[in-house]
C-alpha cells in the first residue's frame, strides 16, 4: 500500500515577534530624544513581545489541498511565509515549495513587463535551464494577452493588468508545494475565467496546495481539508466544508442589524 509522502511537518511552531518601542522611528533629534527616554522609563524590562503564532502543529500529505481560514490579522500568512522560507530559519518543507502572496512580489515598477517577467522566473523557477525559463517567460506573456504592452514600463499597468502578468507567470508549472494566498485578487472579470482554469490545472499538478481565501465558493472547489486560526492557534482542523461551516459560527464578525445603533 502507497503511503502518502508528508511534504509539510511542523512541531509546536511559534512565532514571536518584537513590538517597536513609542518613538523608534523618530526622524527627528527631539523625537529620537523623547523615544530614548521613553524607552528607559516606560520598557526597563525590554521589549514588548507579539506572540503571534503559538504552538502550531501541523501535517500536510501529498494529495492534500489545506484552506487556511481565519479573520485578518490572525497569522494565516505568517504562517505560509514561514512555510515557503521567507521568513525565519526553520526548514518546514520537504519538497520544492513555490508561494504566490501578491501581484507585486518581486517586482521592479521601472522595469517593463517582459523584464518583470524574466525576474518573477528567476525568483520562483531560478533552478531551472536558461531554455525552460526563457519559455516559460515567452508563453506566459503570450497568455496573459496584454499585446504590446509588455514592453511598457510596469509602474503605467492598471492593477488588473499587473495582476494578469503576475499571474500568467507564477501558475505556469506546478509545485511540490504549492502556496496560495488570496491569488485571485485585481484579476479582472474577462480574465478571471482564463486564469481561474489555469490555476486549477496547477492546483491539480501540485503535490499539495495550501489556499489562503475568504472565498467559500473557492475553498470548497478547491480544498479537502480545512483548519481555521484564530488567536494564533489552530483550533479546527477537518474537512473543508466543516471548516467552513466552523469558522463562520465561531469567528467571522457578526454582521450589524439595521434596526441595531452603531
Amino acid at each position: 500500500m502507497n503511503v502518502a509522502k508528508e511534504l509539510i511537518n511542523i512541531k509546536n511552531f511559534n512565532v514571536i515577534y518584537d513590538v517597536p518601542f513609542y518613538g523608534e522611528s523618530a526622524l527627528t533629534v527631539r523625537d529620537l530624544i523623547t523615544s530614548i527616554g521613553l524607552k528607559k522609563f516606560f520598557n526597563k524590562a525590554g521589549r514588548e513581545k507579539l506572540h503571534l503564532l503559538k504552538d502550531i502543529s501541523l501535517t500536510v500529505k501529498e494529495g492534500e489541498r489545506l484552506g487556511i481560514l481565519g479573520v485578518n490579522g490572525t497569522g494565516k500568512t505568517t504562517l505560509c511565509r514561514h512555510i515557503a522560507g521567507l521568513e525565519g530559519e526553520k526548514n518546514l518543507c520537504n519538497g520544492k515549495v513555490v508561494g504566490i502572496f501578491n501581484t507585486a512580489i518581486g517586482v521592479m515598477p521601472e522595469l517593463t513587463g517582459r523584464e518583470n517577467a524574466k525576474l518573477l522566473v528567476e525568483l520562483l523557477y531560478g533552478e531551472l535551464s536558461k531554455e525552460e525559463k526563457k519559455d516559460i517567460v515567452d508563453s506566459s506573456l503570450e497568455f496573459s494577452e496584454l499585446g504590446k504592452m509588455v514592453d511598457t514600463p510596469f509602474k503605467v499597468y492598471s492593477k488588473g493588468m499587473m495582476a494578469r502578468l503576475f499571474l500568467s507567470v507564477v501558475s505556469s508549472r506546478p509545485s511540490e508545494v504549492l502556496i496560495l494566498d488570496e491569488v485571485f485578487d485585481g484579476a479582472d472579470v474577462f480574465f478571471n475565467e482564463k486564469i481561474t482554469k489555469r490555476v486549477m490545472e496547477m492546483i491539480s499538478k501540485s503535490g499539495c496546495v495550501l489556499f489562503v481565501s475568504h472565498d467559500n465558493p473557492k475553498l470548497l472547489e478547491v480544498c479537502n481539508r480545512g483548519i481555521v486560526i484564530n488567536n494564533g492557534k489552530i483550533q479546527f482542523d477537518g474537512e473543508i466544508s466543516e471548516a467552513i461551516n466552523w469558522y463562520e459560527s465561531n469567528c467571522r464578525p457578526k454582521a450589524i442589524k439595521q434596526d441595531e445603533k452603531v
